[in-house]
């Protein structure tokens, strides 16, 4: 099955309640493996609101992109995300980084994630459970890619943990 990785991000209501509800929805065509220690972050791009929880998840999936991509949306809108302005508040965020090496990119997918390499917020958590993982664009490790950003400001949230 191929491997992907995902990244998860909250800023509303009960954030640790969103990521446990979020991964507790995956169906078995979805296959959870490691994941990354959770970090609070402050907001990016629109700034004015609350600070996130952000972490990453490795999986397995026999869905293809486009399958994958409908079904995260889904269980964005049963943890409770509601539609709102680009970068604002959410109960939920689950954006595909990497789906194994695929370069893909479409009006309602790109693959790996366009902007993963800007943002400090997935590099760090990505770089917990896949840092020699290579973009197949960028042709860096992630680790690599990680050296490039400020993360100075994102914190381990308590003990790290999703338990």
């Amino acid at each position: 099955m191929p491997t992907v990785y995902l990244a998860f991000g909250t800023n509303l209501g009960d954030r640790l309640a969103n990521l446990h509800a979020a991964i507790d929805l995956f169906p078995p065509s979805i296959v959870p493996g490691p994941w990354s220690k959770i970090y609070e972050t402050p907001p990016w791009g629109y700034k004015d609101q609350p600070a996130f929880l952000n972490m990453a998840v490795k999986c397995e999936t026999d869905l293809d992109a486009a399958s994958l991509l409908k079904r995260l949306k889904q269980i964005e809108v049963q943890v409770g995300r509601v539609e709102s302005f680009r970068w604002g508040p959410r109960q939920i965020d689950i954006d595909i980084l990497f789906y194994d090496d695929l370069v893909l990119e479409s009006d309602s997918l790109t693959i790996p994630h366009p902007r993963l390499h800007e943002r400090a917020f997935v590099l760090v958590p990505l770089a917990d459970i896949a840092p020699v993982f290579v973009h197949p664009v960028l042709k860096k490790t992630v680790k690599e890619l990680l050296a490039q950003v400020d993360g100075a400001e994102i914190k381990l949230f308590g003990n790290g943990s999703l338990i």
